[in-house]
């Protein structure tokens, strides 16, 4: 495989970009071809299916239990006192760099509020506006904000990417050129790099306000800084009560798994909002500027250039963020489903990832195996979930009614509904955590409606399929077919 990498290099990503999404295309149809002639092997296919979605949805809760009670206890540490007590903390500089294109001045502002009321010293952040040369507004927008806030950081760069040959429009070439030129800036004067952290931070995005404390204990702690990424909990709690039921219901099932696999060392990836050393990002030299999924990807990109040693360390800490939002339910469904279509789009990096793996002979072959396989599973499942979950054990029995006379056929929907209605119940721990971390409803929100969020989990079957199942396979389709997806902002209310 390493030859044909070396010798094929394109022709060998395409070839993955194909059998991949092809994967997940095969077990979703593999159900209705093959019960014509082995609906037994099918049948005990969904069963073994259904025992290992009970088996993800027990761990889901007990990691969700667990990152909760950390998350707790995390809250309530004075971490401005405890990193102010450790060496070379005078020394300590924040980056925040916030990719923008189009954003509201008001969803701006209220992140820059944020920032300002972080417990951390602010003229020791260094603010960096990262517009975009094609948004008109972005000049007057930025200007008007760097002088809201110019006695509040110690400096508010503002820069201009503009889209050049071999660049794919998005949030990773942005903030791959704002980093370049915030690392200039900070030369030109003379603010180390050494002590310096970066942090990707979405225009939308609420960091708890001792999240700046709280990374500055962990770095300055860590020995090995420069092969950590640090991640909060990304909760899509900032507009929660604002949109409908079914989107609500979704995003709430985001956050608990977002603050679950805070606890799942070998899972956790950076997304969305994070931090990691800033001398980090020079030695990799910068985020990518073909790639759209720039979290994933930069990921991969400093671990197989620094090694094994590379991870994710968490922050017990939320980062609120904004959930998919439109001007009326119709827009904010479509909203969800093209953003969860460009999550989707991650199973993009998977070829990248596999030649890199087969490539670097440094990273032993069980970690490479490791990261490749949670890879695989997280994106070849995302649509197959859905049709193997709430279908696929009336397939046999319809297909091949002989089968359906058998004992196995007869049964096999009561087995598998059995299964998955234990599952179900562990969404009840799922709505105590999120009730205990959830911002309160609004004064204005309908009281009538409080109990049908008890009932939320009737709409699952419907939500999984629109807003999870349909737009991850609408990736893989389009991956499949050579078809590339055009970066889209979340529009933001």
């Amino acid at each position: 495989m390493r030859y044909l990498f070396l010798r094929y290099p394109n022709k060998s990503i395409r070839l993955f970009e194909i059998l991949i999404p092809a994967t997940s295309w095969f077990i979703i149809t593999m159900p209705i071809w093959l019960s014509f002639y082995h609906p037994a092997f099918v049948a005990y296919f969904i069963i073994t299916f259904d025992v290992y979605w009970f088996y993800k949805s027990v761990t889901l809760v007990t990691f969700a239990l667990r990152s909760f009670v950390t998350y707790t206890a995390h809250a309530t540490v004075n971490w401005k006192k405890l990193s102010a007590e450790l060496i070379h903390f005078d020394k300590l500089y924040h980056v925040v760099i916030i990719p923008e294109y189009k954003e509201p001045v008001h969803i701006l502002r209220r992140t820059l509020e944020n920032l300002k009321n972080q417990d951390f010293p602010t003229k020791r952040m260094l603010i960096v506006l990262a517009t975009e040369a094609k948004d008109a507004e972005a000049e007057h927008t930025s200007q008007q904000l760097a002088h809201e806030y110019t006695n509040v950081f110690d400096h508010i760069l503002i820069t201009k990417h503009e889209i050049v040959p071999g660049e794919v429009a998005g949030k990773s070439s942005n903030m791959a050129f704002a980093a370049r030129s915030t690392v200039a800036y900070m030369k030109k004067h003379s603010i180390p790099l050494t002590w310096a952290t970066v942090t990707s931070c979405d225009a939308d995005a609420l960091p708890h306000t001792k999240y700046f404390s709280a990374l500055s204990y962990q770095f300055l702690l860590d020995n090995d800084r420069e092969y950590h990424f640090y991640q909060g909990s990304i909760m899509f709690y900032n507009n929660i009560w604002r949109i409908p039921l079914p989107n609500r219901f979704l995003n709430t099932l985001n956050s608990i798994w977002n603050l679950a696999v805070l606890s799942q060392k070998n899972r956790l990836i950076n997304f969305s909002t994070y931090s990691l050393a800033l001398s980090t990002v020079v030695d990799v030299g910068y985020w990518s500027v073909d790639v759209i999924p720039e979290d994933y990807h930069m990921f991969f990109k400093v671990f197989f250039d620094k090694g094994e040693k590379v991870e994710v360390r968490p922050i017990y800490l939320p980062v609120l963020v904004d959930a998919a939002e439109s001007h009326g339910f119709i827009n904010t469904f479509i909203n969800q489903y093209e953003q969860n279509k460009r999550w989707a789009w991650g199973v993009s990096d998977i070829p990248y990832v596999i030649r890199q793996a087969v490539l670097n002979k440094n990273i032993s072959f069980l970690t490479k195996f490791s990261k490749i396989s949670n890879l695989l599973e997280h994106h070849i499942l995302w649509p197959v979930n859905w049709f193997l979950i709430t279908i696929g054990s009336t397939i046999p029995p319809f297909i091949n009614p002989q089968f359906g006379r058998t004992v196995l056929g007869h049964n096999l929907s009561r087995i598998s509904s059995g299964i998955l209605t234990l599952s179900t119940i562990f969404l009840i721990i799922i709505f105590i955590i999120d009730w205990r971390i959830k911002p309160p409803p609004p004064k204005d929100f309908p009281r009538w409606q409080i109990p049908l969020l008890y009932l939320q989990w009737i709409t699952l079957p419907f939500i999984s399929f629109f807003l999870s199942a349909l737009p991850g396979l609408d990736a893989h389709t389009k991956l499949m077919l050579g078809k590339r997806l055009e970066y889209r902002v979340t529009e933001k209310v």
